[in-house]
């Protein structure tokens, strides 16, 4: 019988290529495209592919794997999560939830530190309640940033508020695809994820408050208020009716750790909202050339559900290939819990500060290496996906060659442009301010030295289809 399992020339590493290749492109495209291209990184996906095909020795059994690596159930099940949570995040962008927090903190005669720690609840808010760090820096700088600075607020530290409080969101968000990835790739439950994450995102957002009060006390200026009419188009209260959608879709999404489902209520539920509040119209929303719906799924969220589907062929290379087995023995002399965790930890805040982006390298180091070697050493589920996922949105909020990093400086000169006394901010001014993202990575670094968090938890292992 014709032996059916992959193989390369040069021996299992060589099924690595996929990944390696698409790891030293991201990083390329990272560190030169404004932004951070996704469509560029799928560049280096491809190219992968195209390598490894010509070093398989049964190309038949190469086409075959790409197949099962686009059709698995580890690819698909983020994919259908992040079109569900791109349109919810879109009706709560185009409704004005952003411009409604914006009245409420203008109207309550909020300024300076105020108006900063307003600003990172706010953000947290958002981000959390659409799964979107950049949707929340891209409504956060080009908002409450210059409405901030006029107010009184110092540049830097509020920028850091916004991107930070992206960060906390995507972090603990269920729909974001953080979390999404770090769950399904252990094969549990989304939201026994987010309830055991709880426990390490409240004292980095913690410390990240205390600290921006301090270092905001420290700052003079002698900005006034912003003057109304500089600001009133973008001010709206009726915004602060789609807190309602938000809330339940947090609290859908974490009782019954469905995503689609949680996702659904707050697309139907947001868009009755919005209807009738006045923020949107039905038109608007089911319109086939260029309507809510249709910009959900579009932009960043399709690019990113067709980079990881990519992926997920390399990283099925990685698994038929023996690649990951060979990883598993490199690292097989490791003794403990804490050992794993260091490792794994590592891998994960590497690679996704490398790519500028986490998804992808969540779940390539989730399957390859957390899963199982975590299994070995009977390491909660809920915890394995928290150490990685956690990590995973750290640095690549706050490495000054990250996409975020990127947009929000691009957007810190857009506010320049249109608002006097508005300051435009470099990627390296904003990276020590990301207070959240530092914190996170110190609260990490505890949790894995002291084994605090580790063992808690029981978490159930669910088929992929059954943890979204």
């Amino acid at each position: 019988m014709k032996d059916q399992q992959l193989r390369f020339y040069g021996g299992p590493w060589v099924s690595f290529t996929p990944i390696l290749i698409f790891v030293v492109i991201a990083i390329y495209v990272a560190t030169t495209v404004a932004g951070g291209s996704i469509q560029g990184m799928w560049v280096g996906a491809i190219i992968g592919l195209l390598v490894s095909f010509l070093l398989a020795k049964d190309k038949a059994i190469f086409g075959k794997t790409v197949l099962k690596g686009m059709g698995s159930e580890t690819a698909i099940a983020p994919v259908a999560c992040w079109i569900f949570a791109g349109i919810f995040a879109t009706v709560l962008r185009d409704s004005g939830l952003v411009n409604g927090i914006l009245w409420a903190a203008y109207h309550t005669g909020t300024s300076g530190t105020m108006f900063i720690v307003i600003t990172f609840f706010a953000s947290a808010l958002f981000a959390t309640a659409a799964g979107t760090g950049f949707g929340t820096i891209t409504a956060g700088m080009g908002m409450l940033y210059p409405a901030g600075v006029l107010l009184g607020a110092d540049p830097a530290i509020l920028a850091g508020a916004i991107i930070g409080g992206g960060a906390f969101g995507d972090n603990l968000a269920p729909i974001s695809d953080t979390t999404i990835s770090a769950a399904t790739s252990q094969n549990t439950d989304i939201g026994g994820v987010v309830k055991h994450r709880i426990r390490y995102v409240i004292p980095a957002a913690a410390m990240t408050i205390i600290t921006m009060v301090a270092l905001s006390a420290f700052q003079s200026t002698s900005a006034g208020a912003v003057p109304l009419e500089k600001i009133q188009d973008v001010m709206d209260p009726r915004g602060l009716w789609m807190l309602l959608p938000a809330a339940a879709t947090i609290y859908t999404a974490i009782k019954k750790g469905d995503i689609v489902f949680a996702t659904i209520i707050g697309i139907l539920l947001g868009s009755v909202v919005s209807i009738l509040t006045g923020l949107n119209t039905l038109g608007n929303i089911i319109a086939v050339d260029g309507g809510l719906l249709l910009r959900g799924v579009s932009g960043w969220m399709a690019d990113l559900c067709i980079l990881v589907i990519l992926l997920s062929a390399g990283i099925q290379m990685m698994l038929d290939g023996g690649g990951s087995q060979r990883l598993l023995e490199a690292f097989g002399n490791v003794k403990n819990a804490r050992a794993y965790e260091i490792i794994s930890g590592f891998l994960a805040l590497v690679m996704s500060s490398l790519m500028s982006i986490n998804a992808p390298a969540i779940l390539a180091v989730g399957l390859s290496f957390a899963k199982p070697m975590g299994e070995k050493f009977g390491v909660s589920p809920y915890r394995r996906a928290n150490v990685i996922g956690n990590l995973a949105c750290t640095l690549v909020y706050s490495l000054p060659w990250s996409a975020a990093l990127l947009l929000a400086a691009s957007l810190s000169q857009q506010a320049s442009e249109s608002f006097a006394g508005v300051p435009a901010l470099s990627p390296l001014e904003l990276t020590p301010m990301v207070l959240y993202a530092w914190f996170m990575l110190a609260t990490m670094i505890f949790a894995i030295f002291t084994g605090w968090g580790r063992g808690e938890l029981e978490a159930p292992e669910l088929k992929v289809n059954e943890a979204v």
